[in-house]
């Protein structure tokens, strides 16, 4: 019997999920189907409900429903409970729900295995402590840099991230507004925030970037990111979006689901040359 998955959100067409995992499934020979489900805004625990009791196996979650789903999971897993978000819902046998979050080890997976940056003793300053920056907090961390800075507009809540980053490894973390950057040099710089979206930069001072420093888009794009132009302009060594990390968080998702973590060059190939790969 095939087993079903899918990915929920408000908006959902847009999304890449299942050709992802349609090619993760043909590659690894699993006899799955994986779909989209419009969410209901104000109905998101009963989409979900059903989904399951209909007999699916597993949900992606995305925008606007990471924290409903961390709120309607039984149980989660540590680094979800630090984000407070769940992408990835699995059913148990006992028809509970686990929730998860793969978003900061896809972000993590990217950079190490699919580009070769080491994070362990680099200087990282990541833009934003929203839901985004908070679900890739704790796998940064496990990485073990010699240095994490949050900067936020909101300075408090900068500094809240960073207390709670402080209590999860022996990594120095400070929480800053975008002024208290002048003068300070990283050899990571990672956008966390939806600026680029509308069109904004982060007001990061120049010169934040040291020599032969990298830079990383959590958006992605056909083009290249408002934030990965910046990122050139400054000297950057590479100047990265957040396809990889799209593709890496899947893979963890489909490792959660099935026990087999799936290649991800084919795919990402795939998706950034479509017209030669497809």
């Amino acid at each position: 019997m095939t087993d079903r998955y899918a990915v929920i959100g408000n908006p959902i067409a847009h999304s890449k999920s299942p050709l992802i995992h349609a090619s993760f499934a043909r590659a690894t020979a699993q006899d799955l189907e994986y779909g989209r489900i419009l969410g209901d805004l104000d109905d998101f625990a009963g989409d979900v409900r059903r989904f399951f009791a209909g007999g699916g196996r597993g949900l992606n979650v995305t925008v606007p429903f990471k924290e409903s789903a961390w709120r309607l999971a039984d149980e989660v897993a540590p680094r979800a409970e630090v984000a407070r978000a769940v992408n990835t819902l699995i059913g148990l046998a006992d028809g509970r729900l686990r929730g998860d979050n793969t978003d900061g080890a896809g972000l993590v997976r990217d950079l190490e295995c699919n580009h070769g940056y080491r994070l362990e003793g680099v200087r990282i300053l990541l833009l934003g402590a929203g839901g985004a920056a908070r679900g890739v907090l704790a796998p940064l961390i496990e990485a073990r840099p010699a240095r994490l800075v949050i900067a936020n507009r909101t300075l408090a809540t900068a500094e809240q991230l960073a207390t709670l980053g402080s209590t999860l490894g022996a990594v120095e973390i400070d929480g800053c507004g975008f002024d208290a950057l002048a003068g300070a040099r990283f050899d990571l710089i990672i956008n966390a925030t939806a600026a680029g979206l509308s069109g904004q930069l982060p007001p990061i001072p120049p010169g934040c970037l040291a020599p032969g420093g990298w830079t990383y888009d959590m958006l992605y794009g056909d083009t290249p990111t408002l934030f990965s132009r910046w990122g050139l302009e400054q000297g950057a060594q590479r100047a990265l979006d957040g396809l990889g990390m799209l593709v890496e968080q899947a893979a963890e998702s489909f490792w959660l689901w099935r026990g087999i973590r799936p290649e991800t060059g084919p795919v990402l190939a795939q998706l950034r040359h479509p017209a030669v790969v497809g």
